[in-house]
C-alpha cells in the first residue's frame, strides 16, 4: 500500500516513521515534507495552503490513502474534495474541522451539549469586548477565533490588558483575519492534558493521553508556542478517568456533531484543563497534536495503519491500539527568538541522534534550520525519569547556532 502524508513538522515526521513500520506500507510519501523526512520518505513540492497543490500531488502520486497533518487543508476542505473523487483520505471534512478552526463555534457546540469548559463571551467588535468584560475576573484568556498555528492564545493579567488585547486581535494587526472574532474566556487553573481519540463518526478509541509545554520559557514563562515539548506516560491518568472522558467529552462531540449533520472522522484532540472542579475542555484539534504526536506514537507497539483503516472504514473499536507501558518524552529545539522573529539557515550539528525534525532542510548531505520549531528530539524508557534523561542526553549533544529548548519538561510530574 502506497500512503500519502500531508504536511512538513515533526508530528509528520512522527507518522512517516511510524507508517514504515506496518508490513501492508510499501510506499510513504510525505509532501512537502522536509530535510529529516526525505531521508524515510519520497518527498514531492506540495503548498499546504492551496487545495490545488494537493489535488495536484495525488493526482500524480496515486496514493491508496491519504492522511493530513495540519489543520489548515482540512479547513480548506481537503477531505470533502478527495472524497468527492473517491480518494481514501483521513480526516474530518471542512464542516466537522469547525471544532478546530473556529473557537467561537466550538464554545458554542459545547454549551449546546453540555460538555464541560470555561465560562466564555464571543466577541465581534469592541463593544462587545467592553460590555462582557465586566463579568470576568482576572486573568482573562483572549482568544482569536480563527487558525494561528498556536500562538491565538493570550492570557490578560488585567482586564486592560485584556481590551488591549481585543483590540490588536479585532484590527487585524496582530493575527489578521484569524482575530476578525474573539473569545474571552475565563482562566482555568489546574494541569493541562492532551486527550485524542480516533473517530469513525460513531465510535471513539482513545489513544494514551500527553502534557503539552506551550510556554517557551522555563516554569511556564513567555509567550504561547505551538508547543516546546510533551511526555506519555501509563500514569498520567488512571482506567476510570480515561473511561470519564471518552463518556462525558469525547464521546458526546462525535455523536452530538454527528445529530449537527457533521459526522466527525479522524482524530479529535481534546486539549484539556484537569481543574477541581473535572475536567474541562480548553480546545479541540481535528488533527494529531505536535509535539504531541510524537511520544504517543512512540509509546504505540500496534500497526498505526490498521487503526486509521478502522476509522475511514467505519469499524473503530477500543482495541484498535496497543501500547507499552514505557514512558515517552519529546523536547523541542527551537530557533532563537521562536516564537518571534527567528534566524534560519544555522547548520545543524548532530552525534547520531534519531529524532523526528520540523524545521530543517538538507545541503550537502548537511541539515539546516529552516523554520521556528526545527527538531523533536524523543526517548522511550522504562520511566519517566529514565525517559527524562535519555532524552536530555540526546539534546545536549546536538547542536545549532541559537538553538533554544525549555529544560523542564516533565519537570512537575516528576515532583509529584
Amino acid at each position: 500500500m502506497k500512503v500519502l502524508v500531508f504536511g512538513s513538522g515533526g508530528r509528520e515526521h512522527a507518522l512517516v516513521w511510524k507508517l514504515r513500520q506496518s508490513p501492508r506500507v510499501s510506499k510513504v510519501y510525505c509532501a512537502p515534507g522536509n530535510g529529516g523526512i526525505c531521508r524515510q520518505a519520497e518527498c514531492a513540492l506540495a503548498d499546504v495552503k492551496s487545495l490545488d497543490s494537493l489535488l495536484s500531488v495525488a493526482r500524480q502520486l496515486k496514493p491508496d490513502l491519504t492522511i493530513v497533518g495540519p489543520e489548515l487543508p482540512l479547513t480548506l476542505g481537503v477531505v470533502d474534495e478527495f472524497t468527492t473523487r473517491g480518494w481514501p483520505i483521513f480526516g474530518p471534512t471542512k464542516a466537522a474541522a469547525r471544532l478546530e478552526s473556529s473557537k467561537s463555534f466550538a464554545k458554542s457546540f459545547l454549551q449546546r451539549h453540555h460538555i464541560p469548559t470555561a465560562h466564555y463571551a464571543i466577541c465581534n467588535s469592541m463593544d462587545d469586548v467592553i460590555d462582557a468584560l465586566p463579568h470576568f475576573s482576572p486573568p482573562v484568556v483572549v482568544k482569536a477565533d480563527g487558525l494561528a498555528a498556536g500562538k491565538g492564545v493570550v492570557i490578560a493579567k488585567s482586564k486592560e490588558e485584556a481590551a488591549s488585547v481585543a483590540t490588536e486581535m479585532l484590527s487585524g494587526r496582530m493575527l489578521g483575519e484569524a482575530g476578525s472574532r474573539v473569545v474571552l474566556e475565563e482562566c482555568l487553573e489546574g494541569d493541562e492534558l492532551s486527550f485524542l481519540v480516533f473517530s469513525d463518526g460513531e465510535r471513539v478509541a482513545p489513544l494514551v493521553a500527553a502534557q503539552d509545554h506551550k510556554r517557551v520559557g522555563d516554569g511556564d514563562t513567555g509567550p504561547n508556542t505551538g508547543g516546546m515539548g510533551a511526555y506519555s506516560t501509563a500514569n498520567l491518568i488512571d482506567d476510570q478517568m480515561r473511561d470519564w472522558l471518552v463518556n462525558h467529552i469525547a464521546r458526546p462531540v462525535v455523536t452530538g456533531m454527528k445529530d449537527e449533520g457533521s459526522e466527525f472522522k479522524g482524530v479529535l484532540y481534546c486539549g484539556l484543563m484537569m481543574t477541581a472542579r473535572g475536567p474541562m475542555v480548553l480546545e479541540f484539534n481535528c488533527r494529531f497534536g505536535d509535539p504531541e504526536t510524537q511520544p504517543i506514537l512512540m509509546r504505540l507497539d500496534s500497526d498505526l495503519l490498521e487503526a486509521i483503516e478502522a476509522s475511514i472504514e467505519g469499524r473503530v473499536s477500543d482495541g484498535d491500539f496497543r501500547w507499552s507501558s514505557e514512558a515517552s518524552v519529546c523536547v523541542v529545539m527551537s530557533s532563537g527568538g521562536y516564537p518571534g522573529t527567528y534566524d534560519t539557515g544555522k547548520k545543524i550539528r548532530m552525534e547520531g541522534i534519531n529524532i523526528f525534525h520540523a524545521g530543517t532542510t538538507e545541503r550537502d548531505g548537511a541539515f539546516y534550520t529552516s523554520g521556528g520549531r526545527v527538531l523533536g528530539v524523543t526517548a522511550r524508557a522504562a520511566d519517566l525519569p529514565a525517559a527524562v534523561k535519555r532524552c536530555y542526553q540526546a539534546v545536549f549533544s546536538i547542536g545549532f547556532e541559537g538553538a533554544h529548548y525549555r529544560t523542564d519538561i516533565a519537570a512537575r510530574a516528576l515532583q509529584k
